[in-house]
């Protein structure tokens, strides 16, 4: 792109070069694998009638070989309010398959857990390394070389990121990206943030707290807040996987089945036997991972996709650190005011203009790359249009050259902030996340004395005692991937949000992760090296004196660590299949190269 921000193609340029020998592995061994596995017929007799015997209708096109063969991988469970709508998606795909002369089977399924239920509690220690196990998943649903595409049905948290590291693995296939959309806006995000702080004061009942909450997360589809699930929405259309324009449009409706049938006609299209072969390995590449960061970074997603990002690279051969998130957000402006960056919530954000105008900034600004391999036909300028029904036709239409509100969408012109508000910070302390965009300016430099802590549960008794009513520096270690596999703190945000409502200057500092929905509070999250292991954290004391600064970049204990020995680990939890993840977190890598034990080294 000849208008191209030297800053991204400087960064990207980087992301090439140290990738060169990962990349051009993961491209011949996807070569190889195609050449290996040309189409099913390359089963014996018995492999590929195991493979189609209960194919009932399309049993007959299956075993003549006529026509693609598309998988299914779905994420679908009815607990899950986002994948709920999911249910009723296999028989639907499978009629859209069959207009096209093609035809479609559940290859497998993938666990896919809520973190908003698990939240706080024994079962989010599973939550990261899930991930991994969706990983894994998406490949025993593949391994059966049955297929020619993949239709991945995913939105929330770790599942995406999962399904697409297993996809990868058969990236000599065609892969498009499935959504269901969010609920209908509810109780407003900031109202249900209120009322927690009030419990947490002990001003609210736990009937006011679960009315509130359900007030909030009410009917089938995605929360409204942009957390780390509607993050992965918005990158899987800067990376090209998604219909354009799929990522909100709302479950149940009309325009939401047009864009599925679209995805699967679209995806026995781009397989090897046609002429637009569009294999998910040329799709995923160093342009559309950067793509995606600027799209995180522009919209003030998830910081939960500083871990994310990292694995679903190295999946596709790719090295992306947190220096280049951090030098890509310097040069890209925040353009989305979205909670907990702002009051509006998804759909308001998709009212106002949604992906299509922010693609459309993007592009206009040479902020992302438009020269890329997508799902769809016309690259990535596809992505500046939106989609809409004309009678029962799915049609595009250039997306509004104007914000419908400019409080929730700004021009790169007159953005909300300068950068994107993700920053790296650095120090004594080790290499951490600080989500600048959530926080107010006045607040992005925090000194004081800490408190250290070895789980949040202490944390809340503290409060509770009062013992944190003043300038602190909350200190959670024995957090990271080893120590207990990297739970969100959800619990610290209400307590934290209280003490600086009081007027006190208060930090966080944890080698864990905070929600993707986390906000207000100044925080160094993903602190590397983890405590465990010998981390810098695990050195600090009650009352040493920690300074956060988001305008430098700075993270340090202003104290001298030398002689001191390192605390004592907890002892690894049981129960709720905790034990069972043992092996996860032993072959952990670090949280800057995404937290994973498969694509740890000797992985991938």
């Amino acid at each position: 792109m000849s208008n191209l921000h030297p800053a991204i193609e400087r960064v990207t340029a980087r992301i090439i070069e140290k990738s060169a020998d990962s990349r051009r592995r993961y491209l011949d061994l996807m070569d190889r694998e195609a050449e290996r596995f040309p189409n099913r017929n390359a089963l014996s007799c018995s492999n590929l009638a195991h493979g189609f015997a209960a194919a009932l209708e399309d049993k007959g096109a299956i075993k003549s070989g006529r026509g693609a063969n598309l998988a299914i991988v779905t994420a679908y469970n009815d607990m899950l309010s986002a994948h709920q709508p999911y249910g009723r998606y296999p028989e639907a795909m499978k009629m859209y398959a069959r207009e096209v002369g093609a035809t479609m089977q559940v290859a497998g399924g993938v666990p896919a857990m809520c973190d908003g239920v698990t939240q706080g509690q024994d079962g989010m220690e599973l939550s990261l390394f899930s991930r991994d196990v969706i990983a894994l998943s998406t490949a025993v649903a593949m391994s059966h070389a049955m297929f020619d595409g993949m239709a991945i049905l995913g939105i929330c948290d770790k599942i995406v990121p999962g399904q697409v590291i297993g996809a990868l693995r058969f990236g000599y296939l065609p892969a498009v990206f499935v959504p269901s959309g969010p609920m209908p806006s509810g109780l407003a995000n900031k109202e249900k943030q209120k009322v927690r702080q009030l419990y947490a004061e002990g001003k609210a009942t736990r009937a006011d707290l679960l009315e509130s909450e359900s007030a909030s997360y009410h009917s089938p589809g995605t929360c409204t807040f942009y957390g780390t699930a509607n993050s992965n929405q918005m990158m899987m259309e800067l990376m090209g996987l998604h219909v354009p324009g799929a990522a909100f449009v709302p479950p149940n409706t009309p325009l939401r089945s047009a864009l599925t049938r679209k995805a699967v006609h679209r995806l026995a299209e781009i397989g090897r036997e046609g002429q637009d072969y569009r294999p998910m390995a040329r799709v995923v590449d160093e342009k559309a991972i950067v793509n995606a960061c600027v799209g995180l970074l522009a919209t003030g997603g998830s910081t939960n996709h500083a871990l994310h990002l990292p694995a679903m690279a190295r999946a596709a051969g790719i090295k992306l650190d947190w220096q280049d998130l951090d030098e890509l957000s310097a040069a890209v402006p925040l353009i989305a005011r979205v909670y907990p960056n702002g009051a509006a919530d998804v759909n308001h954000f998709h009212a106002a203009g949604g992906m299509g105008y922010v693609v459309r900034e993007l592009l206009g600004a040479g902020l992302i790359h438009g020269d890329v391999l997508t799902v769809a036909e016309g690259g990535m300028g596809a992505y500046a249009e939106e989609p809409v029904l004309n009678g029962e036709a799915l049609t595009w239409q250039p997306a509004p050259e104007a914000s419908g509100d400019e409080a929730i969408l700004a021009p790169v012109s007159a953005p909300f902030q300068a950068d994107g508000g993700m920053r790296l910070v650095n120090g004594n302390l080790g290499r951490g996340t600080f989500k600048t965009s959530a926080v107010d300016p006045e607040r992005y430099t925090i000194e004081a004395p800490c408190r250290v802590f070895d789980s949040q549960d202490g944390v809340q008794a503290a409060f509770k005692a009062g013992e944190l009513d003043r300038d602190v520096v909350v200190v959670v270690r024995f957090q990271g991937p080893r120590a207990n596999g990297m739970p969100e703190l959800h619990k610290l945000t209400p307590p934290l949000g209280v003490l600086q409502d009081k007027g006190f200057r208060v930090a966080l500092v944890t080698d864990g992760r905070m929600s993707g929905a986390s906000g207000k509070v100044p925080a160094a999250i993903h602190v590397t090296p983890e405590a465990l292991g010998g981390g810098p954290l695990a050195l600090v004391q009650d009352g040493d004196v920690v300074r956060l600064c988001g305008h430098t970049g700075s993270l340090e204990v202003l104290a001298d660590l030398s002689g001191r020995a390192p605390a004592t680990p907890p002892a690894e939890a049981m129960g709720m299949g905790r034990e069972l993840f043992g092996m996860f977190r032993r072959f952990a890598d670090g949280a800057e190269q995404g937290g994973s034990a498969m694509l740890a080294e000797g992985g991938l």
